[in-house]
């Protein structure tokens, strides 16, 4: 098995850039509004296109990324219930999150 030493550690980090949800400046991992575990059940593509499902995502913080699947951490309650930006924030408890998030350094 390889080492995972600091090569690794950096190339897991995704281009440094404004969190979607935080505003933070931080390397950005990309959340799927529509998890890709999802994307082979009928119920969803039903749902959604092909297109929808692999482009709808936003740019966010390792932190806020980790909140959302800590928070709601069924893949099907996300796709079906959170799949925008928006509604995603309208949930008070990843919005409390976000705020919390913003605060850090």
């Amino acid at each position: 098995m390889a080492r995972r030493g600091k090569n690794y550690t950096e190339r897991m980090r995704g281009p440094v850039g404004e969190c979607e949800l935080c505003g933070r400046v931080r390397p950005l991992t990309e959340h799927h509004l529509i998890p890709r575990a999802v994307h082979r059940k009928n119920q969803f593509q039903k749902q959604f296109t092909k297109e929808e499902m692999t482009e709808r995502r936003i740019s966010i913080c390792r932190m806020c990324h980790k909140g959302i699947h800590r928070i709601i951490p069924d893949e099907k309650e996300l796709a079906r219930a959170y799949n925008t930006k928006e509604l995603l924030l309208a949930d008070e408890r990843i919005r409390r999150h976000v705020e919390w998030v913003a605060k850090q350094r």
